[in-house]
């Protein structure tokens, strides 16, 4: 007899087969049972007919409680109302583990409660496919990078100082010495660069900063290219490009699951290259028209502000060329003005907010230590940074991707804790 998976039942319609599963779900009648079955490759349900099976065989089906796994066997019949045209004839039922007192049943529960059992949570259809998604986006980004000639790299988790210049950082010993969780592998992917020419990293990151928006997460993941050679525009052009292909490759090859998750595709399906573009002089004037009054020339922009502009738009816009106080020390001076940097936040439809943040970066050896110095940075934990501008510095430009913002819009998840697999326990405590 062949042991297939849920996924495989389309290809294998008039066999007898066996499968382990997971129950779902159940409904019954006097003579029929319908059972939802789960594997982790889809759903499907198997139907038992008392005539056909028995009673004893019956009971077993009717008496079984959700969350039980077991194996069954039957024949794969085609069905039109499935989402993927199979169901199950089911003629034996062997429990292997029957759950007791599963917290999360068919009726609804709280935010609150499900991340409390996020390690159940899971096996819901919902974040079934909210994780089938981020799959899709984590293998479409290898995938795109790959094509266009980077190479991947795998920065340190544990660090000695933060590339952004803050102080939200958590920290920790390395033995006699301090240390602290990683706020993003950028610098190190910059000296990376200079000896590759195109990497990427994609890895775990961390912000010590006690967020109550519904944008945060204090742990997530994110993709960070860096490319020799390129200037700011290129970058430009190389972010859209790779948003396309993530957004494109998920409307490919995850159809159910965004029907499973009542995703509305029009919206997706309009995710291709070339993207909008705005100064960042152009957004304030823009948001002042929109009768926003509580926003200057100088300060940055918050999720109201960032949903506005997004609305008028029908794909991701950039923002560009920010003022230089409210950036980073490493982006580099617009060529004719002193006031802004080369950089730009992709800002995402639907009010989902920044899913890019990227520069060209500082080359220029005097202007670094100038700009490290200015923003009270020790020279000694960067010193090692510092010397890329002396050892053959070119011009280069690098963005980062937060994986979980991007999983949430591209999958019309309303709250980005969804979005990552096990949040930790201070996801949790500031939501």
């Amino acid at each position: 007899m062949k042991k297939i998976m849920i996924k495989d039942m389309p290809n294998c319609i008039g066999e007898t087969v066996k499968m382990g599963v997971w129950l779902a779900n159940k409904r019954s009648s006097g003579k029929l049972a319908f059972l939802q079955l789960r594997d982790g490759s889809g759903f499907a349900q198997g139907v038992v007919v008392k005539e056909e099976v028995g009673e004893e065989l019956f009971a077993v089906a009717k008496g079984m409680t959700q969350e039980t796994s077991m194996y069954i066997i039957g024949e794969v019949k085609a069905d039109e109302r499935s989402s993927f045209g199979a169901e199950l004839n089911v003629t034996g039922i062997e429990v292997i583990s029957a759950a007791k007192d599963y917290p999360i049943t068919p009726k609804e529960h709280g935010t609150e409660f499900l991340m409390d059992n996020r390690h159940l949570w899971l096996r819901s259809r919902k974040q079934h496919a909210i994780m089938k998604v981020r799959n899709e986006i984590i293998r479409a980004t290898y995938e795109f990078f790959n094509e266009n000639g980077f190479t991947k790299m795998d920065p340190p988790i544990l660090t000695g100082s933060s590339p952004e210049g803050t102080s939200e950082l958590f920290h920790t010993k390395y033995f006699d010495e301090d240390a602290f969780l990683s706020q993003s592998g950028q610098l190190y992917m910059e000296a990376a660069a200079m000896a590759l020419g195109k990497v990427f990293s994609f890895g775990p990151t961390f912000r010590a900063e006690k967020s109550k928006t519904r944008r945060h997460l204090i742990e997530f993941w994110m993709i960070e290219p860096e490319m020799a050679f390129v200037e700011h525009d290129e970058s430009l052009e190389v972010q859209e490009q790779y948003v396309e292909h993530i957004v494109q490759s998920v409307l490919k090859n995850c159809k159910l699951d965004l029907e499973r998750l009542g995703r509305d595709t029009s919206k997706l399906e309009n995710v291709k290259a070339p993207f909008p573009r705005i100064s960042y002089d152009e957004a304030i004037e823009f948001l002042h028209e929109q009768g926003f009054d509580d926003i200057k020339w100088g300060d940055d922009f918050g999720a109201p502000h960032e949903t506005a502009i997004a609305n008028h738009y029908d794909k991701p816009v950039f923002i560009t060329c920010y003022p230089i106080g409210i950036k980073p020390f490493y982006m580099q001076p617009h060529p004719e003005r002193d006031d802004v940097v080369l950089c730009a936040d992709l800002i995402a439809p639907e009010g989902y907010g920044e899913i890019i943040g990227g520069s060209e970066r500082i080359y220029d050896y005097e202007l670094m230590k100038s700009r490290l110095e200015q923003h009270n940075l020790s020279m000694d934990a960067y010193a090692w940074y510092l010397d890329l501008c002396k050892q053959g510095a070119v011009p280069h430009s690098g963005f980062g991707l937060g994986l979980e913002r991007t999983v949430a819009w591209i999958s019309g998840t309303e709250h980005i804790r969804e979005a990552i697999p096990f949040p930790r326990l201070l996801n949790r405590l500031y939501p």
